[in-house]
């Protein structure tokens, strides 16, 4: 009888009672959003990289690696000699290897030369492989591949011909212009900076890199040839000498010529990459393997393992998630005290209506227990319609969550800690719906029929 006699007073006052319902819900869906974004958005962060057992690079930071090699942020401080990696990936346990060169971009993003390998053996989420939405793997040094993102943004399609720019940055002042590439294929969408990646093999890195390189030492060994030329003029006579000054210009010509060039800018000579990725057939290989590497005679290298690196960097981010959790709960507090207050506000209307009850048999308890079921009936219904407008949310932000920030929103049912927040919530409501519920016991029967003026 209670029960239904505070459903009926919640729905006289329509007025009141629908501005706390909008304040309570809204709060409510912030909670909620932030609680889901902040899980998602840790999940996408750690799902980035998936079955790759050990990142390997030049020594430096396990976090600084982890950047550079995965999420394009940042530049290696050294490379890694070709020697080490084919030594490397020889050992004994390595089921599968990726190399990765790093220092090109297109129009701000990033350029990844690997080899055929990347698409067979690179995961994310929950070790799902690379797939291509249109086209296939690139089969030589002219073709590219490129992220969703990449092709979205930009606007390409397969068999279109792009430049490679030199550097890492959206401004470029060299670009590859003699070695045209032609896109061979598009990656599906996977929520990863892949998605934001051309990938080349090694092999177009290699020529795009080396050809530069040539043309300088053709411009040099012409000016020596010309400074030789105006020398045989000046000293007809001096053959000898003549002989021996041609000899130290050739010297010299190719000694600039390796001063120009980077190790593996010329087809032939030692290459060098960025970093390369490991699997291993069992893990009990990853922490021997990965002694073994820091402890490399041939270079300095540094083996990370990439879910250890990426607890660790999130970690370093914990203060942000506490900061955002705390100010979504003072959003609902400000809510619930705002409840709290037009409960207050209307309970001084309804003195003379609470006397009437008295005066026809309810007791003090019944009135508390009217006012308190009251306040019970409002955040209920304010949460139920947080968590409707939370998943309204979900579903209007998803796409653009995943394309913009790589964050992957799942809509599923509320996780066992949103049911906790929502059941604190209504604690709470609980607890201040009981302040005018008190008040309002106290109140005698002929102050509520007192009429004041």
């Amino acid at each position: 009888m209670l029960i239904k006699l505070a459903w009926k007073s919640t729905l006289n006052r329509k007025a009141s009672v629908a501005l706390t319902l909008v304040t309570i819900a809204i709060s409510v869906m912030l909670l909620l959003s932030v609680e889901r974004v902040r899980q998602d958005a840790k999940s996408s962060f750690a799902n980035t990289i998936s079955g790759t057992d050990l990142i390997v690079g030049a020594r430096t930071g396990d976090i600084q690696l982890l950047l550079s090699s995965v999420f394009r942020i940042g530049h290696a401080n050294n490379a890694v000699q070709w020697q080490s990696y084919e030594y490397i990936k020889a050992q004994r346990g390595v089921a599968w290897s990726i190399p990765i060169s790093l220092g090109d971009s297109h129009k701000g993003f990033a350029v990844l030369g690997t080899d055929a390998s990347y698409f067979s053996h690179y995961q994310y989420a929950k070790k799902q492989h690379l797939t291509f939405a249109a086209g296939r793997p690139f089969h030589n040094g002219q073709e590219v591949v490129l992220g969703a993102m990449v092709a979205k943004k930009l606007g390409y399609q397969l068999g279109q011909k792009i430049v490679i720019s030199h550097g890492m940055g959206n401004t470029s002042f060299h670009h590859h212009d003699d070695n045209p590439l032609v896109i061979s294929g598009i990656l599906a969408a996977t929520g990863t900076p892949v998605d934001k990646t051309l990938h080349v093999p090694l092999s177009a890195i290699e020529s795009m890199h080396s050809k530069p390189s040539r043309m300088v030492a053709r411009k040099q060994d012409a000016t020596h040839h010309e400074h030789e030329h105006e020398h045989e003029h000046e000293h007809e006579h001096e053959h000898e000498h003549e002989h021996e000054h041609e000899h130290d210009s050739k010297n010299n010509s190719a000694l600039l010529h390796n001063l120009d060039s980077k190790p593996g800018d010329l087809i032939g000579s030692t290459k060098q990459i960025t970093a390369f990725l490991l699997g291993f057939e069992s893990p009990l290989y990853t922490l021997q393997v990965r002694r073994n590497i820091n402890q490399y005679k041939g270079e300095p290298l540094l083996a990370i393992m990439p879910g250890v690196t990426l607890r660790e960097l999130w970690e370093m981010l914990d203060i942000v998630e506490k900061i955002l959790l705390l100010i979504t709960l003072a959003v609902v507090l400000i809510s619930l005290l705002g409840m709290l207050t037009s409960l207050l506000a209307t309970l001084n209307q309804r003195r003379r209506e609470l006397a009437i009850l008295r005066s026809v048999g309810a007791r003090p308890w019944h009135i508390f227990t009217l006012l308190i079921s009251e306040a019970i009936f409002i955040t209920v219904l304010g949460c139920a319609f947080g968590v409707a407008l939370f998943y309204t949310l979900l579903i209007a932000a998803q796409s653009s969550l995943q394309s913009q920030f790589g964050v992957v929103l799942s809509i599923s049912a509320l996780s066992t800690y949103e049911l906790t927040l929502l059941s604190v919530i209504i604690g709470a409501g609980t607890l201040i719906g009981a302040i005018p519920a008190a008040r309002a016991y106290f109140y005698s029967l002929a102050d509520g029929m007192q009429i004041k003026t």
